[in-house]
C-alpha cells in the first residue's frame, strides 16, 4: 500500500532507495494499525517511532551531504523542514498512552497520517528541487 511509486523517484540512487525505506516504515505503521490482535501496542509503536527517528536522522544527513557536495542554494532552509520533521517525530509520546486500544489506535493513525503527508509532500515539492541541480 505504501511504497515508493515512479512520481517520488529523484534520480538518485542512495536517496530513492532511502526514501524506499522509509516508505516501508510508513507500511509498518499501517500493518500496525490494522492489527487487530495485538491489544497493546504501546511497545510496537515505541519501537516503530524510534527507528523512524533514527532512520530519518541517518537519511537527512545523507541527503544534507549531497545537497552540500552540489552546493544547493536552498540548503539551509530543506534543513530546517529535516529539523521540523524530527522534532515532531519528537512529540509523539507513546509513554502517556495508556492501555486503551483505541486511544492507541489513534495515535498510530495520526503517526500515519503525519508521515506518509509529509514523506509524499517533502519528496514531491522539496526533494524534486535538488534533482535540477544534480550533476549529469
Amino acid at each position: 500500500m505504501y511504497k515508493m511509486k515512479p512520481e517520488y523517484y529523484t534520480g538518485i540512487l542512495s536517496i530513492d532507495k532511502e526514501h524506499a525505506r522509509l516508505f516501508e516504515l510508513a507500511q509498518q505503521t499501517h500493518d500496525l494499525l490494522n492489527n487487530d490482535i495485538l491489544m497493546d501496542k504501546t511497545d510496537s509503536l515505541t519501537d516503530l517511532i524510534s527507528e523512524l527517528i533514527n532512520y530519518t536522522r541517518t537519511h537527512f544527513s545523507h541527503e544534507e551531504a549531497y545537497m552540500e557536495q552540489i552546493q544547493y542554494p536552498s540548503l539551509s532552509a530543506h534543513m530546517a523542514q529535516h529539523r521540523q520533521f524530527e522534532q515532531r517525530l519528537l512529540e509523539f509520546d507513546m509513554d502517556a498512552l495508556e492501555e486503551d486500544f483505541d486511544e492507541q489506535n489513534e495515535a498510530v493513525q495520526n503517526l500515519l497520517d503525519f508521515l506518509v503527508n509529509w514523506l509524499i509532500n517533502h519528496i514531491m515539492k522539496v526533494d524534486m528541487r535538488y534533482t535540477e541541480h544534480h550533476p549529469s
